[in-house]
């Protein structure tokens, strides 16, 4: 493929991080010749999604890794010499302290393989007794000791790069139906699951049923493909930019969504959920009527709260949390508020960011469903891909090649060049476990939930857990990702608020488990690198045509990513229209002239926002808006 590459192009990507994929996609939308590479054997960088067996590959590659010494020195051959050259790190250094921890019974066998792999390789996993939950299981430090047991792994490949089904943005309710309908066309289990196979769950609703049996870890070996593990936690407000952008662009034909289903709150030890629509807060029964009015009162202001100053300029400059307490809101109000709608801290946030925090919950509820938020069905790695399929992405080449404009992920920097950058710090923790936090009537629960920060100097945690209709994990378990900014590494910021939700998975199991907390199963803790917020001029000597990409940031949208794309974008294409539509294929005119270009256009872009009427009839749930 390498000798059949053009000598030049407009625009060099390197990376396939989410901001890298759009910025290449609305390029090339745009008729620039684009070039995009990337180095890893896997789609979107940080922002990638894993199955179980490629995730242990993942964290082998970087428990192994060194500095790498580029021994095919060929292209400097290339070099003129009027050129001076800019190394690219081999070796990425954007993840730190990563720590994995397994629970589940350990009864592996030499032969215990994921179901439908085609090659093995080795990786390493440690069981860790209750005992000697104190005992890292991979990376353990020199203090901690380990007991390591070999099994027989599959490489992984990327995952779902190749699905070729046409998706498209929709509602999908959690139901049983739905979830039959994806074990049909994804479960295969194998004759070897015969004596495990009562683990699985078979019915829509577990939450009454005792569980006799437990999952061990060969069972979550050979359902690895079930499992599609993300990198980075985030989710898609309904009203968003990257929503915005997938329908303005078509690409959200590539792509299918399920709606968060409930917004929880952690108060004094219980796990709760917050009603969210105007429904929701009527037939709540944690809220007195006096309450109901007082939130419905308060959240019709937050709407619209630029209209009335009156009621809030003489409080700009003290924090939301102090604000709520001047608004005869009730302590249980102030904290969902707070905490679960806008999703802030005491401190972090004042009057003005409360409120318009709120108000962007509050504009994206009703859009698809009950909450503001969506889900990519098999992980946020599906993302980048959906752009990357607009144009090819290639891993390596061997020649010269002459570009006006290069896009790097910042992660290929060699440390020369980022010496002077200060980075912050991402704290990361990923949890198979048994049950969900909160019981409910479904087992098909999608939620969101943030436990606020008890010390000086921490940061509120963010919860986000999947359940296996979302494609992320194996039936009858849950996916479940923490996400904080990190004040320490991330096991000491994270493990204190997993050890309030859950307990470990323990041998001796008592048979009435009505009061007990979901039981750990798996557990990974990692640093990742968030390089967000740093500025362009923090890297040393980089010509004026290269581009920098950051990684993911901390916050639970994708705004900062569109935000970052179509401002490179600009800088590049002046004046053209961001991540347009394509073309009608009906409609394209090889040798036409620029009228007729120009008639193809407008005569796609109302196909283009054909998902407005779908949108519409999808507000079937009234907004707090409307009280």
């Amino acid at each position: 493929m390498a000798d059949n590459l053009p000598s030049e192009f407009d625009v060099i990507v390197i990376g396939t991080g989410l901001p890298e994929s759009i910025t290449a996609a609305a390029c090339s939308r745009s008729g620039q010749r684009v070039l995009h590479v990337d180095s890893r054997s896997y789609y979107g960088g940080n922002w990638a999604s894993f199955s179980f067996s490629g995730l242990l590959s993942w964290l082998k590659e970087y428990q192994e890794n060194s500095d790498i010494v580029n021994e095919n020195p060929a292209w400097q051959e290339h070099i003129l010499e009027n050129e001076e050259a800019i190394a690219l790190s081999r070796k990425d250094k954007t993840i730190q302290h990563v720590e994995v921890f397994c629970y589940a019974s350990q009864d592996l066998h030499e032969d215990v393989e994921e179901t439908g792999a085609l090659q093995k390789n080795h990786a390493s996993v440690t069981s860790v007794n209750p005992t000697e939950g104190e005992h890292s299981a991979y990376l353990p430090s020199e203090d901690e000791s380990s007991c390591t047991v070999s099994c027989q792994i599959p490489t992984e490949q990327t995952p779902n790069s190749d699905l070729e089904s046409s998706l498209e943005i929709n509602d999908v309710e959690a139901t049983g139906e739905e979830e039959k309908h994806c074990d049909d066309k994804t479960c295969v289990k194998s004759a070897s699951e015969e004596e495990t196979s009562e683990n699985v769950l078979t019915t829509e609703d577990t939450t009454l049923q005792p569980r006799k049996n437990r999952i061990t870890y060969s069972q979550i070996i050979k359902e690895g493909r079930r499992f599609n593990i993300d990198l980075v936690s985030k989710l898609l407000y309904s009203r968003g930019l990257l929503i915005d952008l997938l329908i303005k662009s078509n690409v959200s034909r590539y792509a299918e969504f399920k709606n968060i289903t409930r917004i929880l709150a952690f108060r004094e030890g219980r796990v709760e959920q917050v009603p969210c629509s105007r429904a929701d807060v009527f037939n709540s029964k944690q809220l007195t009527m006096v309450e109901k009015r007082m939130l419905m009162k308060f959240l019709t202001f937050c709407m619209e709260y630029e209209k009335h100053p009156d009621e809030y300029k003489a409080y700009e400059e003290i924090t939301f949390s102090e604000y709520l307490k001047t608004q005869k809101l009730t302590p249980n109000l102030q904290y969902f508020l707070l905490h679960s709608i806008a999703m802030t801290s005491e401190t972090a946030s004042n009057t003005i960011d409360g409120l318009k925090a709120t108000k962007n919950f509050l504009h994206c509820l009703g859009r698809y469903g009950n909450t503001p938020f969506l889900f990519p069905l098999y992980g946020q790695g599906e993302l980048p891909q959906c752009f990357c399929r607009c144009k090819a992405v290639i891993d390596q080449f061997g020649q010269r090649i002459i570009s006006k404009h290069f896009l790097v992920e910042d992660s290929y920097f060699s440390e020369n060049t980022c010496s002077h950058v200060q980075y912050r710090q991402i704290s990361r923790s990923v949890l198979i476990t048994d049950r969900s936090v909160l019981k409910a009537d479904s087992d098909q629960q999608i939620s969101i939930l943030t436990v606020p920060a008890v010390e000086t100097g921490t940061f509120a945690v963010r919860v986000i857990e999947l359940c296996s209709s979302t494609m992320t994990c194996m039936k009858g378990t849950y996916l479940v990702h923490l996400t904080c900014t990190s004040s320490k590494t991330a096991r000491e910021d994270l493990e204190p608020v997993v050890q309030k939700l859950f307990t470990p998975y323990t041998e001796t199991e008592i048979e009435n488990e009505e009061d007990e907390k979901p039981r750990l199963l798996w557990a990974l803790y990692f640093n990742m690198r968030d390089s967000s917020d740093v500025s362009r001029n923090s890297y040393n000597d980089l010509p004026s045509n290269i581009y920098v990409c950051s990684g993911p940031d901390c916050g639970l949208g994708n705004d900062n990513a569109v935000k970052q794309a179509e401002t490179l974008f600009q800088q590049i294409c002046p004046n053209e229209d961001f991540c347009p539509p394509p073309p009608n294929p009906e409609d394209i005119v090889i040798d036409g002239d620029s009228l007729q270009s120009e008639a193809s256009e407008s005569s796609f872009i109302p196909e283009a926002n054909s998902e407005t009427p779908k949108e519409s009839r999808s507000l079937g749930n009234p907004e707090l808006s409307s009280q």
